[in-house]
């Protein structure tokens, strides 16, 4: 049997805070890393250059569009010849360090084509001292057989997973992932999703959204659990930096966000989380200057008591889902 070529794929927008870190890990076990770059102009292309086993290729779309991104990333991979694992990950992503001396990594690259692999994810908090995992595994790799993948507009599995395809659940190698690292870069982010839905899910209401998107929010003590030393040492030992965290003053969903205000209005989102932020200085300091009344915040009173009952509930959301009361709101709060 020929060698399995393992394959990295993973898109990217703005991700210069974490790419470099990234891409050191994967190089240690991926022979190819596909980066499907989406006009980035925070230098992220400029990295991604830097690394001898990636390809760059350009994602041109102009809006979010996981299909779209997949599909770029599948054709690529598909043009390299031979047998091939595809590992799908964002750039926040890394597996755990132990696959460097674990024998069910070795195994898996002997699975049979049309398996998908599924790993524990592991989210790690601020600090990264401890994490979080949803109660299911997520399918992160395929040894590809050819088949077609069709993803959903978001939040989409990110490789094929066919009906009745064998699954293969590790147990040792695990996925890192650096997102809540940075709480306020993952706020940002969150409060473009929730714009998100309401400009393409217009009948979704707001507290379902509300829920979704603040689901960090909810994990309770039995569900934190400590790092493994394991899973970030063997990268220290060869120099990279697993802990270190970039900030900013702004980022570049808060643009995205204040585009969506700008083209829709501002009352358009009035039911959205997203009024912690001063959007009417946002987008003077983004417009030299210049004050603009269209991003003023459009919420009522019974938008912030909303909002403000849904914060102060969504801590115990997760230990006893008050489902019951939020059904009652939303026959109310239209």
């Amino acid at each position: 049997m020929s060698k399995v070529n393992v394959i990295c794929l993973t898109p990217v927008r703005n991700e210069a805070w974490i790419l470099d870190r990234f891409l050191r890990c994967a190089s240690l076990w991926a022979d190819h890393i596909i980066v499907a770059d989406q006009m980035s102009d925070d230098g992220s292309r400029e990295i991604a250059r830097r690394y001898q086993k990636v390809t760059l290729i350009d994602n041109s779309c102009p809006t979010f569009n996981e299909p779209e991104r997949q599909k770029l990333l599948l054709e690529a991979a598909r043009r390299i010849p031979g047998p091939r694992l595809l590992i799908a990950l964002d750039a926040d992503e890394m597996l755990t360090s132990n696959f460097l001396a674990s024998a069910e990594w070795n195994r898996v690259l002997g699975v049979r084509e049309g398996s998908v692999l599924h790993f524990t994810w592991l989210n790690l908090f601020p600090g990264m001292k401890s994490f979080w995992s949803p109660d299911y595994d997520l399918p992160f790799g395929f040894m590809d057989d050819g088949s077609d993948h069709v993803g959903a507009k978001i939040h989409s599995n990110r490789i094929p997973v066919p009906t009745g395809a064998p699954a293969i659940h590790l147990k040792e190698v695990k996925v890192l992932h650096y997102q809540y690292t940075n709480w306020k870069r993952m706020e940002s982010k969150h409060r473009w999703y929730q714009c998100w839905e309401r400009r393409n899910n217009p009948d979704r209401h707001p507290i379902d959204i509300y829920r979704q998107y603040h689901h960090m929010y909810c994990v309770n003590d039995e569900r934190t659990h400590p790092v493994k030393a394991e899973w970030l040492s063997g990268y220290e030992q060869r120099g990279i930096d697993m802990t270190s965290v970039c900030s900013e003053e702004a980022y570049w969903w808060d643009r995205e966000v204040l585009k969506f205000l700008a083209e829709d209005g501002a009352p358009a989102f009035k039911r959205e989380a997203i009024w912690d932020v001063d959007w009417l200085e946002r987008g003077r300091k983004m417009n030299g200057g210049v004050p603009d009344r269209k991003f003023a915040d459009p919420r009522g009173v019974s938008d912030k008591l909303v909002q403000w009952w849904l914060r102060k509930t969504q801590p115990q959301h997760a230990r006893r889902p008050i489902r019951g009361i939020d059904r009652v709101l939303k026959t109310i709060y239209q």
